[in-house]
């Protein structure tokens, strides 16, 4: 009974934190809902365009990560390791040479990590939600989770007819969901400050 009640205070003390948090930097919490939201629709508007993007972003990302790998591999050559920094390097440069040559191949492959980031996010977002309960529109953060977690399982379905156009979709509708979550948390706790 102790071990529970323990959990209870830990519980209980979160809450106290996130809503001081959340009554302090409501404006901020506001502007990064509002943020989402735009960012959503645009997402949701121009689906393919976003879709592209994200392939063409990651792998500049990746191409970029892959060189500093190799350069410091190649620096500190007679490092332990030194031929796995430098595989892995290479293996960056790679794979993010080939989402941005062929970003249709890259779209396939990172509808695919979607869906998996679609699935863990709607897990830690319904993890958040009952950690924040029974806070103002709680309910609001569990609902976006489980949309997530919807999203996770469309792609999972239909992943190779749909992808094109799928990702920047869903992206843009999971954007707007945790936009208006925050705006309505945001909002709710500026008027009883």
């Amino acid at each position: 009974m102790h071990k529970q009640e323990n959990i209870d205070s830990d519980i209980q003390r979160l809450q106290q934190e996130m809503l001081s948090y959340f009554q302090t930097h409501w404006k901020l919490f506001l502007l990064e809902g509002l943020f989402f939201i735009l960012l959503g629709l645009s997402a949701v508007l121009i689906p393919q365009f976003f879709t592209v993007a994200i392939v063409i972003f990651l792998g500049w990302i990746i191409l970029f990560g892959g060189a500093v790998h190799i350069g410091r591999a190649l620096v500190f050559s007679a490092m332990p390791g030194f031929a796995a920094w430098l595989f892995m390097g290479v293996l960056q440069v790679v794979v993010g040479y080939l989402f941005i040559a062929q970003p249709a191949a890259g779209v396939l492959t990172l509808t695919v990590l979607m869906a998996l980031f679609f699935a863990f996010e709607g897990i830690a977002k319904i993890s958040l939600a009952f950690m924040m309960r029974p806070l103002a529109n709680w309910g609001l953060m569990l609902f976006s989770g489980i949309t997530a977690l919807v999203f996770a399982l469309i792609i999972s379905i239909s992943w190779a007819e749909t992808s094109q156009w799928l990702l920047g979709l869903l992206l843009g509708i999971n954007m707007i969901f945790l936009g208006w979550s925050l705006v309505q948390i945001s909002l709710h706790h500026k008027e009883i400050q």
